[in-house]
C-alpha cells in the first residue's frame, strides 16, 4: 500500500484519470461526423465544395460555384483508374445532352500526373470543362474514397445524389432530369 502512495504513482494514476475523463468528454460533445449519403438520406443539403482549383486544359482556375444557376455532374476521376475508362464515354454524351437544358459535366482529375490525365481526355475526346485536384484537397471534403465518384449539383449548389464508382447513363438521368 506505501508504494501506492508515493508522488509517481499518484502522478500516472491522476493522469490517466484525467485523460480518459477528456477523451469521454470529447467524445460525447462531439456530434457524428455525418457522411454525404447520409446527409442526404435526411434531407439535410449539403453544400458543394467551392473550392477554385486549375483547370486541367487551358490554363486559369474554376470551381463548382462558377456553375451556379446549372445542374453539374461533378466527377471524381484519374486516368489510371480503369472503372473511370469504362464510364467516360457515357459522361460525354450526357454532357451534350444536357448542355442545352442547363446542365454540365464537371471533372475532377484527382492525384494523377497533368500529362497523362491530358491524354486520356484526349484519347476519350472529353469537352467537358475539367479541374485538377493535385492534392486531393476536396475530394476530402466530400469522403472520396476511391474513383470514379460522382455527385449531382443543383442549381442552388446543393448536393442531392451521390454515386460511389461507375455511372451509368440510367442513373445520371434519374438523378438529373427532374432537376433540369
Amino acid at each position: 500500500m506505501r508504494k501506492l502512495l508515493r508522488p509517481v504513482p499518484l502522478v500516472v494514476l491522476a493522469t490517466t484519470i484525467a485523460l480518459v475523463g477528456l477523451l469521454a468528454y470529447g467524445v460525447a460533445s462531439q456530434e457524428p461526423d455525418e457522411g454525404v449519403e447520409d446527409a442526404i438520406a435526411k434531407g439535410r443539403p449539403v453544400a458543394a465544395p467551392t473550392t477554385s482549383l486549375p483547370k486541367l486544359v487551358g490554363g486559369g482556375e474554376g470551381s463548382v460555384a462558377d456553375y451556379r444557376g446549372k445542374v453539374v455532374v461533378l466527377n471524381y476521376w484519374a486516368s489510371w483508374c480503369k472503372p473511370c475508362r469504362t464510364e467516360s464515354p457515357a459522361l460525354e454524351r450526357f454532357h451534350r445532352e444536357i448542355v442545352a437544358k442547363g446542365g454540365t459535366v464537371l471533372g475532377v482529375d484527382v492525384l494523377d500526373v497533368a500529362s497523362d490525365a491530358r491524354d486520356f481526355v484526349k484519347e476519350f475526346g472529353l469537352t467537358y470543362p475539367m479541374l485538377r485536384d493535385a492534392d486531393g484537397s476536396t475530394q476530402r471534403e466530400l469522403g472520396v474514397l476511391a474513383y470514379p465518384e460522382t455527385f449531382v449539383v443543383d442549381k442552388a449548389g446543393k448536393i442531392t445524389a451521390v454515386k460511389r464508382g461507375p455511372v451509368d447513363e440510367a442513373w445520371l438521368r434519374r438523378e438529373t432530369e427532374p432537376l433540369l
